[in-house]
């Protein structure tokens, strides 16, 4: 079972590794897939294209479907934000897709509070523009304790695979 946590960039990270946790399950985090180019792009607060994006969507992949290969469960944290992207990630693999859904205060706070990562605040906006929200997604409000997350998460994993 391939997980993907889906949301503009706001830790989702915080709520997918606990969940590979109580899955006893690997994680990845997407953002540590970034081509270097793409993360000094962002970090100068430059919104990636979707060309920027390609070669990170790939290796996300890579790792997801390398995961299915080896019949080991994955919970990814990616803000695959587009419909085309998240199409690229399931490319030949079963994913369950889980929606972070939040306000843009939400967001821009949690950025705001992130400490030592390369996305700033200021890339929200461009962010929040280019969001398709996932049809057929688990669907769980960003804003509640990631406990809660966890355990609202866990009996729809349960009734979807």
């Amino acid at each position: 079972m391939e997980i993907a946590f889906n949301t503009p960039s706001m830790r989702a990270g915080q709520h997918a590794c606990p969940l590979a946790g109580a899955l006893g399950c690997a994680f990845l985090d997407a953002d540590s897939l970034h081509p270097a180019t793409n993360i000094e792009k962002m970090r100068r607060g430059i919104p990636l294209t979707d060309a920027d994006r390609r070669p990170w969507l790939a290796a996300v992949h890579g790792g997801i479907r390398e995961s299915f290969g080896r019949s080991q469960d994955l919970v990814v944290a990616c803000s695959a934000l587009k419909q085309e992207y998240r199409a690229v990630l399931a490319d030949g693999v079963p994913i369950t897709w889980i929606y972070l859904k939040g306000s843009e205060t939400l967001f821009r706070s949690r950025l705001g509070d992130r400490e030592g990562h390369f996305v700033p605040v200021a890339l929200l906006d461009s962010q929040l523009r280019a969001l398709e929200e996932p049809s057929g997604a688990i669907v769980v409000d960003a804003a509640r304790p990631v406990a809660e997350i966890v355990r609202q998460v866990l009996p729809r994993l349960s009734a979807n695979n």
